[in-house]
C-alpha cells in the first residue's frame, strides 16, 4: 500500500519528496454532472490536489434518521472522480467546517442533543460526532492512501484556535479518528498567530496555516511555533466570499499569483481557498457574527481561478503558468467551459398566496409562547407565526423580542413593519382594538442562517424570544413550520395582474427546445425570497441588500421542454417580469 507521511520540512509520498498543491472545490456545491468538468480543469491548472470539506448538516438532516449520501451528497463518486484523473484528495470532515456554510456544518437538530456543548470534551456531543464519523469513514475508508486509495490527508476539527483551547477535545477526536480506521496524514490548520496556533494544535500532528497575505511572515511564525515540519498554507485565500448590503469582493490575478510566486518560491505546499467556489444552493448559507449578524449571499464565486459558473479566470491562467514554471509541465487544456444561455424575459404565468397553503407546506404547534425552529424540529427556511387580539386597548407599540434573522409583521393581512437582524431595522409598530373587535397579527420569520464562525456558534437560536404589547408580553400562539423543501403541494391560480402585500408563490414557465445551458436568472423586479427550478432550490436573491443580483442556473437543473420556475417573494407582488441572461451580476 502506498504512504503519504513527512520527514523534516518535507512531505513524502512513497518515499519520494512532494510537494502538495491542492484546490478547495467543495461537492456539495457543485452539481454532480459538473464534478468532472471541474476536477479536469483543477488537473489541467496543474494541481495534483483536490481538498474538500463534508457537510454533516446534509448528510444527517434528521436527529437518528437515515444518513443522505446520494446526488451531490455521493462523495465516495467524487473521490473516485478525482482518483481517475489522478488526482490526491485532502478531506475535512470537521466536525465543524465553518466553511460560510449554515452552521458551519453542524446540523440544526443538534442543538437538541440534551446535556450537549458544542466543540469541547462533551459526552453528548462527541456521542453524535461518532456517530457521524463512523457512518463517514466506513464509506472512504478505502480511499485512505494506506489503503490503495487517494486520501493523502484528513484534517482534525478545523481553526480550533479561533474558537477554543480545549486539548482534551482534541486528543479525544484523534482518538476516535485512529480508532475509525484513518489511513492517512492526521494535521490541523489554524491561522499563524501563536495565539490560535496553541490552541488549535495537537503534540505530534502536523500544524498548517490558514492565511491570503505576507506570505514569509506567516511561514516563519508557523516554523517558530512547529518547527522540524513541513510548511504548508492549509488556506491560500486567493478571494473571499459576500455578505448582504456588503460590496463584492474582487481579487485580481496579478496580486494573487505573485503571493503564490512567494510560497513557490520557498519551496511550500498550498491549498488554494478556493479553486473552485461554487453556489450555496437552497438555505445552506450561513454567517458571521462579529460587530453584526452578517448572513452570507447565495453565490460562493470567491473570486476563484475557476467562477462560479466553472468558467477559467484570468487568475487560472496566471496560476497555470507558474505552476508550469516551478512544478510542469502543466496538462494541456481540453476541458470545454459551458454553454451560455440567455433565454430572456418570463411574465407570471399563476400565483398562489401563502396563506393558503399552510397546511400543503408543513404542520402547526400550538404553545402559550411562539416556538423557535429548534423546538419545531426544523433546520432551514421560514416559521410563521398567529395570534389574536381581542381584548379592547388603547393605541400600543407591538415589540417583537429578539429576532433572528428577519421579521415581517402583519396585522389583520396588511403589513405593518419589518425587523431586521442584520441591520438593526425595527419599524415602529403599533395596534388597537375596540370593544368587541379582534385583530390577526401574523409575523413571518426567515432563518437567513445559522452562524458559522466564532463564539456565538452554540447561541444561534431561529425564531423570535416573545412578543409584547406595550410592556406586557402576549400569550397564546401558532406556530406554522414551513421548511419549504417541498413546495410542490403549493395549489395555484391564473396570475391576471393581481396586487398582493403578502408574501406569494410565483410561478413562471420556460420551453426549451433542445439541449439546455447554464443561465442567470435576474429577479430585480421582485425584493426577496427563493427560487426553485424545477423543484429544485437554487437559492436566495435580496434586490434590496445586493451585491448580488443573479443567480446561477446550471444546465443539469433543466431540461428539454418545459420547466417551471417559481419565486417565493415575501415582499408582495404587483406584476413584473424574470430575465434570463447569459452573464452573471454579482457586484
Amino acid at each position: 500500500m502506498s504512504e503519504f507521511s513527512f520527514k523534516g520540512n518535507d512531505f513524502y509520498l512513497d518515499g519520494e519528496k512532494f510537494v502538495v498543491i491542492s484546490g478547495a472545490m467543495h461537492y456539495f456545491r457543485i452539481p454532480k454532472e459538473y464534478w468532472h468538468d471541474r476536477l479536469l480543469k483543477l488537473k489541467e491548472c496543474g494541481f495534483n490536489t483536490v481538498e474538500t470539506y463534508v457537510c454533516w448538516n446534509l448528510h444527517e438532516p434528521v436527529m437518528d434518521g437515515e444518513f443522505c449520501f446520494d446526488g451531490m451528497l455521493d462523495i465516495v463518486s467524487y473521490i473516485e472522480t478525482a482518483k481517475a484523473l489522478g488526482l490526491y484528495v485532502i478531506l475535512r470532515p470537521g466536525p465543524f467546517i465553518c466553511a460560510e456554510w449554515e452552521f458551519g456544518g453542524f446540523p440544526g437538530w443538534l442543538r437538541n442533543v440534551p446535556g450537549i456543548q458544542l466543540r469541547c470534551f462533551n459526552a453528548p456531543y462527541l456521542g453524535r460526532v461518532k456517530r457521524y464519523l463512523t457512518e463517514l469513514f466506513s464509506r472512504v475508508s478505502p480511499y485512505f492512501i494506506g489503503n490503495g486509495g487517494n486520501i493523502i490527508m484528513v484534517q482534525l476539527e478545523n481553526e480550533y484556535g479561533s474558537y477554543g483551547d480545549d486539548k482534551e477535545y482534541l486528543n479525544a477526536l484523534l482518538d476516535m479518528y485512529k480508532e475509525l480506521g484513518v489511513n492517512a496524514l492526521i494535521y490541523t490548520a489554524d491561522g499563524t498567530n501563536t495565539f490560535m496556533l496553541g490552541g488549535g494544535t495537537v503534540e505530534g500532528v502536523p500544524a498548517v496555516a490558514n492565511f491570503g497575505s505576507r506570505v514569509h511572515q506567516n511561514f516563519e511564525n508557523l516554523r517558530a511555533f512547529r518547527p522540524g515540519q513541513p510548511t504548508m498554507c492549509g488556506e491560500f485565500w486567493v478571494g473571499w466570499f459576500d455578505h448582504w448590503y456588503e460590496q463584492h469582493h474582487v481579487r485580481g490575478a496579478e496580486e494573487v499569483a505573485s503571493l503564490f510566486r512567494e510560497m513557490m518560491d520557498e519551496g511550500a505546499s498550498v491549498n488554494f481557498y478556493m479553486f473552485h467556489g461554487g453556489t450555496n444552493f437552497g438555505f445552506t448559507n450561513g454567517a458571521n457574527c462579529d460587530a453584526k449578524y452578517q448572513p452570507t449571499v447565495t453565490s460562493y464565486d470567491y473570486c476563484s481561478p475557476l467562477s462560479e459558473a466553472g468558467d477559467r479566470t484570468d487568475t487560472y491562467y496566471a496560476v497555470r503558468d507558474l505552476i508550469n514554471k516551478y512544478h510542469g509541465p502543466v496538462p494541456p487544456l481540453t476541458a470545454k467551459e459551458s454553454k451560455k444561455a440567455a433565454y430572456g424575459k418570463l411574465k407570471i404565468s399563476e400565483w398562489a398566496r401563502l396563506s393558503d397553503n399552510l397546511d400543503e407546506l408543513g404542520y402547526k404547534k400550538s404553545a402559550a409562547v411562539p416556538l423557535l425552529m429548534e423546538e419545531m424540529g426544523q433546520n432551514f427556511g421560514y416559521i410563521l407565526y398567529t395570534t389574536y387580539l381581542k381584548a379592547p386597548t388603547e393605541s400600543l407599540p407591538i415589540i417583537v423580542s429578539e429576532v433572528h434573522d428577519r421579521a415581517i409583521v402583519y396585522i389583520d393581512g396588511v403589513r405593518s413593519g419589518v425587523i431586521e437582524r442584520a441591520t438593526g431595522r425595527r419599524d415602529e409598530m403599533s395596534i388597537s382594538l375596540d370593544k368587541g373587535q379582534e385583530k390577526r397579527i401574523d409575523i413571518l420569520l426567515e432563518n437567513q442562517g445559522r452562524i458559522n464562525f466564532g463564539p456565538e456558534i452554540p447561541n444561534d437560536f431561529k425564531g423570535i424570544k416573545g412578543v409584547r404589547i406595550g410592556q406586557r408580553y402576549h400569550y397564546g400562539w401558532d406556530t406554522h413550520s414551513l421548511p419549504m423543501d417541498d413546495i410542490s403541494k403549493v395549489r395555484y391560480s391564473e396570475y391576471r395582474g393581481e396586487t398582493e402585500s403578502g408574501p406569494v408563490f410565483l410561478k413562471f414557465i420556460l420551453d426549451i427546445d433542445g439541449d439546455p445551458a447554464d443561465t442567470f436568472i435576474d429577479p430585480t423586479d421582485f425584493g426577496k425570497g427563493f427560487i426553485t427550478v424545477n423543484g429544485v432550490n437554487i437559492g436566495r436573491y435580496f434586490n434590496e441588500a445586493g451585491p448580488q443580483k443573479t443567480l446561477y442556473i446550471p444546465a443539469p437543473f433543466l431540461k428539454n421542454g418545459r420547466n417551471e420556475i417559481v419565486l417565493f417573494e415575501t415582499e408582495g407582488v404587483s406584476g413584473g417580469f424574470i430575465e434570463l441572461k447569459d452573464v452573471p451580476v454579482l457586484g
